[in-house]
């Protein structure tokens, strides 16, 4: 059996070569990622980006001469080296007037440019959403189409070239229908025949075999056939992610900013890896609102602060839209811990209302710039915290810097073992 690839290779040139570089260096391209995410715009991420690899592990094998044996040196009186060895560069110095020279070897790192779909797959290769698909996975499904042969019958666009001229052909070939080159040698016969005997014997055979070839016609309806197709009913998996935004007075832009971030990270993650997750953005102040994307990220409102708003606002939007019975549940909520006292009872009730519900539930409390991401004393953690103790599936964490945004996040929805996971 030949199996011969037609697809189209994407422009460029080397596409083996780079796709082949990146296998082989995958795990210094997910460190240079991250290092590159840490200090710049989540939004560039879409543009891909160039990174900076170490020349360290990127030397390819090669086969060079070894010691011993018989060795012409390669300077006279020299000891060290062999035809093929690689001078090593010399201690570090600069020109001009002379200094104590440094010491060891220094090499420059390896520019890199990654295109917007490999950088997001170097960047979600090992995240998943938690437990995914637990509930009723088998009674919701949708019918994906698959080839199944070939019938009689069919829509033009389905007819199959190849199978339906394989078939004239045995036809023709079974009964015997004349070539269109035996006809046109026949003829020229004739005109070059100068007896009028072998003539009409010429002719009369011509008028038999054209008689012939009319008889049993070059495609015949019989022949046609057409590419069958059938509906195969497949599983899927259907989960929606909540995102629950705190944008009131007391968050700073900084604060805005390392939350923004994270869903941005969250949006961008979901997006790409899967293609049947509903997300819902949340907004809330002292009441709370769905909102677009555009909204979620870039609205300007701002206002007080009720966390309860926006978790009555979840509920509410389950209760309408998705059965927890055939939907998985995600919820993720960006906050700086500030809540009204008069508001945490409230909160806490609707939190664990909606904890149930959730295959996965995390919280990400954002600080200033220069606070400990280790601790926090604020009304909204010190309440979760309480909860968390419980056997609810609530996660907690708390950033302050940028550069904590990836790690956070690589925590929260990294790919888990079946015995780790938490379950509702």
């Amino acid at each position: 059996m030949h199996i011969v690839d037609r697809r189209l290779n994407p422009r460029g040139k080397s596409l083996e070569n780079r796709q082949r570089f990146l296998r082989r260096m995958k795990g210094a391209v997910q460190q240079a990622v991250k290092r590159s995410l840490q200090n710049r715009n989540i939004r560039d991420v879409l543009d891909g980006g160039e990174i900076s690899l170490p020349i360290d592990g990127m030397a390819e094998p090669s086969f060079r001469r070894g010691e011993g044996g018989i060795a012409d040196h390669i300077l006279p009186g020299n000891r060290a080296f062999v035809e093929g060895d690689i001078i090593p560069r010399p201690p570090g110095g600069k020109g001009g007037k002379p200094k104590d020279a440094g010491e060891g070897d220094g090499e420059d790192g390896f520019r890199f440019v990654l295109t917007r779909e490999e950088f997001l797959d170097v960047f979600l290769d090992d995240l998943e959403l938690p437990d995914l698909a637990k509930r009723r996975l088998a009674e919701t499904e949708e019918e994906t189409p698959f080839r199944a042969g070939y019938s009689v019958s069919g829509s033009p666009s389905n007819i199959a070239v190849g199978r339906t001229t394989k078939l004239a052909m045995m036809r023709r070939v079974a009964l015997g229908r004349p070539r269109r080159e035996e006809i046109e040698a026949l003829q020229r016969q004739i005109e070059e025949c100068e007896d009028d005997e072998n003539r009409l014997a010429l002719e009369a055979k011509l008028k038999s075999l054209t008689e012939k070839s009319r008889r049993i016609p070059y495609i015949d309806p019989l022949d046609v056939r057409y590419r069958r197709f059938e509906n195969e009913p497949k599983p899927v998996a259907k989960a929606v992610m909540f995102c629950l935004m705190d944008v009131s007075g007391s968050m700073s832009e900084h604060m805005k900013d390392l939350a923004k971030r994270f869903y941005l990270l969250l949006y961008l993650f979901l997006s790409k890896r899967y293609k049947k997750v509903e997300i819902v953005f949340i907004r809330h102040t002292d009441r709370a609102e769905e909102v677009d994307e555009e909204t979620f990220f870039y609205g300007p409102a701002t206002g007080g602060t009720l966390v309860s708003s926006a978790l009555a606002a979840m509920r509410a939007i389950i209760a309408a839209r998705f059965d927890p019975a055939e939907w998985n549940i995600y919820g993720a909520q960006a906050s700086d811990g500030d809540n009204a006292h008069s508001d945490g009872n409230l909160t806490g009730q609707l939190l664990r209302e909606i904890l149930p519900l959730c295959q996965y539930f995390a919280y990400i409390e954002v600080g200033e710039e220069g606070g400990d991401s280790s601790v926090s004393r604020s009304p909204l953690w010190m309440l979760y915290d309480g909860i968390r103790s419980e056997p609810l599936p609530l996660s907690m964490r708390k950033v302050c810097r940028r550069s904590e945004i990836f790690p956070v996040f690589h925590d929260l929805f990294q790919k888990r073992d079946a015995q780790s996971r938490v379950t509702p």
